[in-house]
């Protein structure tokens, strides 16, 4: 069953997710709340009522809210008239319309004119519960879901117990009589005007706020909106305090609920940054509490609403007070700010009044980024702040550009040259340009290879370049002994700058172990993150520090190197037979396993962009850009919080284009297959009967001596035993190789902030989709867990039966074993997605793996391996002890004949 969410649309689709905190509803394209808007219908001005309707869009609005009710307008024909105009403007008709009226004939007029899912506002029981029924009945033929108005016979609710029971009687008729889903219903407890005078009025806030609470703990599934403008009816003419009234409204009712208003999507202020005064007694009105000065909230509200009236531009005004600063203090502000709005007049300003172009270059840009630089080293600011930064100086070097060319001026000096890379056969490279970045902002000269860049190529362009510094990036564990090669090389052809390694398969141990002795003439040095890349080149590029420093580096890596040696000399190993002696034990006597839909592979199709959202896992997000923490948590955080809040805005910004204008093709294939274990190997079968053998999946055990009923675990342990049917799966997603394109787009236009985001993004694509895709295997495809109904939030935690390991991965650390995969799924010719050399898959935003499907399941490392495991795999795959040991060499337990020359190969 899908989850009940409420599912509406436009030409696209909007899912109320909980990502989804609260819904805008535009409320402009309203005739009872514009007078702006019901002026140009009764004028049948229809073209600048469309424009209406698109500023609410562009301002944000997820929803727009119609409503034609005026006297002497024929509400019907305008609303129909509207609707169909709204349908020929894509920019508009993108979003869901609720159709607003007071009038049912009004509104099914409407339903008959509107695209995709629509709702209806309102229906109500003031005509008792056949009429009711009658509207509903008709609104969930219609396909529309609908807001439903506190208000019954007796009238319209405005204390908390009159909306509560409304709502509740209406609730039980929707979903026993009707059959109304729950998800689609919406109510409205009626947000009424307060600081009126009468007292009578002063907890309609406080009354909305916990009836609100009350709906969502008591009523499953449904939501809560209201109109929010009423609530300051008061204070009409006097905009800022209205804004400041509603922001403190949704601030109190969101944390309790409300997850819909309607609201002018363009005028809405920050909770945040409202004046402290005055939200203050905002808060006093709306909560209906004693203000500390005494007196009563109305009175104390009128008493400072005064200096408060004024147009909200006059309010942009007075946050724009550093536009009147010293062009050099509004370059550093723009830079440190990550703001390009006035980056081009700013520093043509600069250019006019400097000597040179390259003045503005080296004196204000590069004073702007030393503050920079100042405050991430600090700690006062964070790489998504740094690379906005970048963004805006690239865009100021591309003003002063054209005049330096034209002056055929030189470069500035730069601090250095560092060359980068993605070694052979590795196509990510996220991590690397936010390092690149970085050292960009610190004044270094960046020569970027890009990906799969073979070793005779970074040589001849280090040597071309004259380098200072060579960096090195690897997300898989090919990309280990790649590096291991290319340390050798550049010891054997005399270079002798420095070599940095960095990448998700790195780590210290690895660069001291296995790479730092291939490079004695001078040293290789893990970087753990971009954040330590400045400190670590400036100190390798300083005359009188380097010497020091690489000494210091060296002395560490040999303990580094000994510590690890006795460490693994100190960890029991079991031989071979020993450890399968040991193997996981499970009763295979009763087990059934359920037999999946078909087998063979599939192409999965319909991909939604907004669908495949909903499961994305934003801990990792927030991974890649270096900001530690867990999602949510981490917007609150006291050290990460802003600058996590300010990535995620963009994000999301960024989402919605993504989803808007299918920025991805998401592609997918699945599998499943008869199967059974076969020693530590899984045997795949072409038919029922499990007498055409198809394919052979090779897994490896644990060989770590363990504690007393801990087993040595190998995947194939997962797997049921010849005589029991058993199936197993496999897949291959990818979010498409656009992201490439459009990753180099915002590079040509020196946007490095928009082209990391946009790869990030894919990579947590790819990432959802994956989960998404499981979690169909086990209710549909496999259908062993057809009951399971996690919401994709609760997935993160991985709370079902059933695992997905992926070739490269603890579990299996051979790469090599996704060729296997590949051949039976024909993946790269239904998805795109194709191996490196290095067992990579390109696109980099792309996921592989298998479907084990036992309740027993879970996911482990196989650790280090001993020789005998080797030479016994090696023969069980049909390849060289030479060539196992180059796939498996990160978990070699013991020293391989030649490393350099198995490298070579």
């Amino acid at each position: 069953m899908p989850e009940p969410l409420l599912r509406l649309s436009g030409l696209e689709p909007f899912v109320l997710t909980s990502d989804i905190p609260f819904v805008n509803v535009g409320e402009r394209t309203n005739v009872t709340g514009s007078a702006k808007f019901r002026k140009l219908i009764t004028n049948r001005d229809y073209a600048t009522a469309l424009d209406v309707a698109r500023d609410q869009v562009e301002n944000g609005a997820q929803i727009i809210d119609v409503n034609m009710d005026e006297g002497l307008i024929d509400s019907k024909q305008a609303m129909i008239d509207f609707l169909n105009l709204v349908a020929a403007e894509p920019d508009i008709a993108r979003v869901p319309v609720m159709i607003d009226s007071s009038k049912w004939e009004v509104i099914e007029a409407g339903l008959k004119c509107v695209q995709g899912k629509p709702v209806v506002n309102s229906i109500s029981l003031k005509e008792g519960e056949e009429n009711f029924i009658h509207q509903a009945s008709l609104c969930l033929a219609y396909g529309a879901a609908v807001v439903v108005m506190a208000f019954d016979e007796q009238g319209q609710a405005d204390t908390f117990e009159r909306k509560t029971e409304i709502c509740a009687r209406a609730y039980k008729v929707l979903t026993e009589k009707v059959g109304f889903p729950p998800e689609d219903i919406i109510f409205d407890p009626n947000v009424f005007a307060v600081a009126t005078g009468i007292e009578e009025h002063d907890n309609y806030g406080v009354d909305f706020i916990e009836a609100t609470k009350w709906i969502r703990e008591n009523l499953p599934h449904c939501h809560v909106s209201g109109g929010v403008s009423n609530l300051s009816f008061s204070f009409r003419g006097n905009e800022p305090v209205r804004e400041a009234m509603h922001a403190v409204f949704l601030y109190h009712a969101i944390k309790v609920g409300m997850d819909m208003g309607i609201v002018n999507a363009g005028q809405l202020a920050v909770y945040d940054q409202i004046d402290p005064e005055l939200r203050e007694a905002c808060e006093d009105v709306v909560l209906n509490r004693t203000p500390a000065n005494g007196g009563t909230p109305t009175e104390n509200l009128l008493d400072i609403a005064g200096r408060y009236k004024g147009d909200k531009r006059e309010a942009k005004k007075r946050d724009l007070t550093w536009r009147e600063w010293p062009v050099e203090k509004r370059l550093e502000h723009a830079l440190v700010n990550g703001i390009t709005e006035f980056v081009d007049e700013d520093t043509e300003a600069a250019r006019v009044a400097a000597e040179k172009p390259l003045d503005v270059i080296e004196g204000p840009l590069m004073a702007g980024m030393n503050v920079v630089g100042d405050l991430f080293g600090a700690g006062k600011m964070f790489l998504p702040q740094v690379v906005k930064s970048a963004r805006v100086m690239k865009q100021a070097v591309a003003v002063l550009l054209p005049y330096m060319e034209a002056e055929k001026e030189g470069k500035r000096d730069s601090a250095g040259r560092v060359l980068m890379a993605t070694v052979k056969g590795d196509v990510h490279d996220i991590g690397k340009n936010i390092v690149g970045v970085v050292l960009a902002c610190n004044n270094y000269d960046i020569i970027d290879l890009g990906v799969m860049v073979p070793p005779q190529k970074i040589l001849e362009e280090a040597k071309a370049h004259d380098v200072d510094i060579i960096g090195l990036s690897g997300l898989i564990t090919p990309s280990l002994d790649e590096m291991v090669h290319l340390a050798s090389e550049l010891e054997r052809e005399g270079f002798d700058m420095p070599l940095l390694i960095g990448g998700a398969t790195t780590s210290k141990v690895h660069t001291a172990v296995k790479i730092s002795p291939q490079y004695s003439k001078s040293q290789a040095i893990y970087v753990t993150d971009a954040s330590r890349a400045v400190g670590v080149v400036s100190s390798l590029l300083n005359k009188t520090q380097r010497q020091d420093y690489i000494d210091n580096i060296r002395s560490e890596y040999a303990e580094v190197a000994e510590r690890h040696e006795r460490s693994e000399r100190a960890k029991q190993r079991l031989p071979l037979a020993a450890a399968r002696a040991n193997a996981m034990n499970i009763d295979w006597t009763d087990y059934k396993a359920t037999e999946p839909e078909f087998t063979g592979s599939k192409v999965i199709e319909g991909w939604d962009l907004a669908e495949i959202a909903n499961y994305i896992d934003w801990t990792p997000f927030f991974q890649t850009w270096e900001l530690k923490g867990v999602y949510p948590r981490i917007l609150d955080d006291e050290k990460y919080g802003e600058a996590a809040r300010g990535l995620f805005d963009d994000a999301q910004e960024m989402l919605k284009k993504i989803i808007a204008e299918k920025w991805f093709n998401p592609r997918a294939v699945i599998g499943f297959w008869p199967a059974n274990r076969d020693g530590d190997d899984i045997r795949l079968f072409g038919d029922a009967a499990r007498s055409e053998p198809l394919a052979t999946l090779h897994t490896l055990r644990q060989q770590t001596s363990k504690r007393k009923d801990r087993p040595n675990l190998a995947l194939a342990d997962f797997v049921a035993p010849e005589g029991t049917p058993d199936w197993v799966g496999g897949f291959v997603v990818t979010a498409g190789p656009e992201e490439i394109a459009i990753a180099e787009d915002y590079e040509r236009r020196g946007d490095d902030y928009g082209a990391i985001m946009v790869k990030a993004l894919a990579d947590r694509f790819a990432e959802a989709m994956a989960e998404m895709m499981h979690q169909k295997v086990r209710t549909e495809h496999w259908g062993y867990a057809k009951d399971e109904s996690y919401d994709p939030q609760e997935l993160i935690g991985e709370p079902y039966d059933g695992i997905r390991p992926a070739p490269g991965y603890p579990a299996q650390p051979d790469h090599t074993e996704k060729r296997t995969l590949f051949d039976l799924l024909d993946a790269t010719t239904h998805t795109g997605v194709e191996l490196t050399e290095s067992m990579a898959m390109w696109p980099g935003s792309s996921v592989s793996g298998l479907y084990i499907g036992h309740p027993d399941a879970y996911y482990f490392g196989v650790a280090k391996v001993e020789r005998d495991q080797v030479e016994d795999y090696a023969a069980r795959k049909g390849m060289t002890v030479e060539e196992a040991e180059r796939w498996l060499a990160p978990i070699l337990n013991y020293r391989p004949g030649d490393m350099k020359a198995i490298a070579a190969e």
